[in-house]
């Protein structure tokens, strides 16, 4: 295969390539990989139950890794179609022009971050490997050869999924005594939920700006599919959705009032409605808006784990 050229050449100034490099490592984005273990983290102390601070770092760092292979793997597989050879200069593998490094820098990532995985299973529950690893083949879905769901316009349920019920499920075993017995599911969809349709709307904000690449490359993005101006009006829904879900067990006393903490992401979020309905058209005015999404994915996530832990002091 042939290797792609070196697309960080271009930029002569150190500024350019260390701006690129900034753009590439996605650093904000680690945030959606945190959250689910964070929010198992949160209701465990909101209901006065133990949380193994251990097993919660443990698996902070396992899930950082293995958002590293996913969004590395990604550019790999997106080299392979060329839907990244000119609208992403950011790319990892046009940055290096090595694709076969970066290849072995993600599996890598995949490796480390499994064997640490399977260290927090192994002093909880097994089913936090099994989970872990249903998460992972859902992201081999989305991008992988030769499923390839994200370009037929799945990666959007594949994303809620992932990090929604069953991330949240495995956070949750990992955090409880050894030998917990079942999966909690009910706890974790209602816990994962919402966050999840949070981090599933960076998903959908981050295909407004390469419409036309993806397009051109066979990538049917659920953008592609409906146009930028409809795409944009379902954002308030996504907000309002994650809202919604995160509301209801508050409202039916489930969960208390403190858990509408939730509501700091509304600036970013309305910033992102906003930006997406004046400009979604304009591929240069709206690149930044996954980030507007990511703000609003990080801080809704960070005010609902808050407010589950503040509510044994509420309640």
């Amino acid at each position: 295969m042939t290797e792609p050229k070196v697309v960080a050449s271009r930029y002569a100034n150190s500024v350019d390539r260390r701006r690129l490099w900034q753009a590439a490592i996605k650093w904000p984005m680690y945030a959606v990989a945190v959250m689910p273990v964070l929010l198992a983290a949160g209701w465990r102390l909101g209901q006065a139950l133990p949380v193994r601070f251990d097993q919660l770092l443990l698996f902070l760092l396992a899930a950082v890794l293995l958002l590293a292979w996913e969004n590395l793997a990604n550019d790999v597989f997106d080299a392979d179609t060329g839907v990244d050879a000119d609208g992403k200069p950011h790319s990892v593998v046009n940055l290096t022009g090595r694709r076969d490094r970066v290849a072995g820098l993600a599996n890598g990532c995949l490796l480390l971050g499994l064997a640490l995985m399977a260290l927090v299973a192994w002093r909880s529950s097994p089913a936090v490997l099994a989970l872990v690893l249903a998460c992972c083949g859902l992201g081999y879905l989305y991008q992988g050869p030769p499923f390839r769901l994200g370009y037929r316009g799945l990666g959007e349920p594949l994303c809620w999924l992932a990090f929604g019920p069953l991330a949240t499920a495995a956070g949750l075993l990992a955090l409880a005594p050894a030998g917990a017995s079942g999966v909690p599911w009910r706890i974790a969809l209602a816990l994962g939920s919402g966050p999840a349709l949070a981090t599933t709307l960076v998903l959908f904000c981050s295909h407004f700006h390469q419409v036309d690449e993806d397009a051109a490359h066979g990538k049917r993005s659920p953008v592609v599919h409906l146009g930028t101006a409809a795409a944009s009006g379902l954002v308030p829904w996504f907000v309002a959705g994650c809202l919604a879900l995160q509301w209801a067990p508050v409202l039916l006393g489930q969960w208390p009032l403190t858990a509408l903490l939730g509501v700091i992401g509304l600036p970013p979020a309305r910033q992102l409605i906003a930006l997406l309905q004046r400009h979604h058209g304009e591929p240069g005015r709206i690149s930044g808006s996954k980030f507007l999404a990511l703000r609003f994915q990080a801080l809704n996530g960070l005010g609902l784990a808050l407010g589950l832990a503040l509510g044994r002091f509420t309640g």
